[in-house]
């Protein structure tokens, strides 16, 4: 099954502690590398791509294993991107356009708040990170 969107921003969760788009502090942590990978090339990745490439980086699977191991990772169910600590805890919204792509947009930004007033753009919020 795929955690990919199409013309879809996942705003920022509405717990979310900052006001301003900050990057992650630990590099090699999921969010890090989320964002590490999403400001090298914004639109270049879906959302799948980047789960699995995160996942692969995490655990250093070289390239002439990663055509298994992704078959492997997307067979399985996976929390999309509405789960991601960028939306939960570092204010940035996270836009798919029409090929799926995903860039990260700062909750702060003209960007951002144009994109929450597109009629072509559905707006999903982020998940929550403490219940109730």
């Amino acid at each position: 099954m795929s955690t990919n969107y199409r013309q879809t921003l996942i705003t920022v969760s509405p717990d979310c502690p900052v006001t301003v788009a900050t990057p992650p502090p630990k590099a090699g942590s999921i969010a890090g590398l989320q964002y590490a990978l999403l400001m090298e090339q914004p639109y270049a990745l879906t959302s799948d791509e980047l789960l699995f490439e995160v996942y692969a980086i995490r655990s250093a699977i070289g390239p002439l294993d990663r055509d298994g191991a992704r078959t492997a990772f997307l067979s399985k169910s996976q929390a999309c991107l509405r789960a991601s600590p960028l939306v939960k805890m570092y204010g940035w919204g996270l836009h798919h356009d029409e090929e799926c792509k995903v860039a990260a947009i700062g909750i702060e930004t003209e960007e951002y708040r144009a994109l929450t007033q597109r009629t072509d753009v559905r707006c999903v919020a982020g998940m929550r990170s403490k219940r109730g």
